[in-house]
């Protein structure tokens, strides 16, 4: 996996990334996923499967319904298939327990929503660390961190702002240095620019192009805007459960 080292300067960070290899990363092997309601099994996702390269930046379209966002969510190891098989590199994430699948998701894996989630009483920085606080590294250490992965999305001078001093483009920033800020190997992203303007969207999607060019970050993305998906290497079309 392509990591980049928190402590050390985004410029630094930059030549450290090497080219992307193309071996299977991510692989999705006959998934799929119903909900019970009652007596009835209503199926959201149909014997899907597809693999993803280290790196890549993929982005999954379809009409709302479609399965997109319960994809996302079972790759991330938010939700577990109904059948099939996660494995990212290498692990099988459908046969860790509830303990290992957190542990693993807060060691692999950076989220990034539509709505930005950010606590109002806590500054940019403080979070950013929290979700540091679940890791073994101490105090000084996770502030490092917090601040490395802020000045990465170019927020190095709102350290100290609460989120109602900031727009909605720089909080959506602050976001995505919270997820950046454990160095995970994959980003997953649902809808990151659903709630931006025009302008603040294409800050947004930019810094996530650099994400995946410049450090190796592989992207998840779930959109309906196709500017967004526009940023992507691939797009991947989901229609009523299946790939299209």
């Amino acid at each position: 996996m392509k990591r980049f080292a928190m402590g050390q300067k985004y410029t630094s960070a930059i030549h450290e990334a090497s080219s992307v290899t193309e071996r299977p990363f991510i692989e999705i092997r006959n998934l799929s996923k119903s909900y019970q309601r009652d007596s009835f099994e209503i199926p959201v996702l149909r014997n899907i499967s597809f693999a993803v390269t280290e790196g890549d930046f993929v982005a999954f379209m379809g009409p709302s319904g479609s399965g997109k966002t319960t994809l996302l969510n079972l790759i991330a190891g938010l939700d577990k298939p109904t059948e099939g098989r996660v494995l990212i590199a290498g692990t099988d994430i459908t046969e860790l327990n509830e303990t290992e699948l957190a542990v693993w998701r807060s060691r692999n894996v950076g989220f990034i929503f539509q709505f930005y989630n950010l606590i109002p009483v806590l500054t940019a920085v403080e979070n950013v660390e929290l979700p540091l606080m679940l890791t073994p590294l101490a105090k000084k250490e996770r502030r490092a961190h917090a601040e490395t992965a802020l000045r990465i999305v170019g927020l190095g001078d709102r350290t100290h702002h609460y989120p109602r001093q900031l727009s909605g483009g720089q909080e959506q920033r602050v976001a995505i240095a919270r997820a950046i800020a454990s160095d995970p190997a994959i980003l997953v992203a649902d809808e990151p620019t659903g709630d931006l303007d025009k302008a603040s969207a294409e800050e947004v999607l930019e810094l996530m192009d650099r994400l995946n060019r410049e450090l190796g970050k592989t992207i998840l993305m779930v959109t309906h805007d196709p500017r967004a998906a526009e940023k992507a290497r691939s797009v991947r079309n989901l229609e009523k459960g299946e790939l299209a």
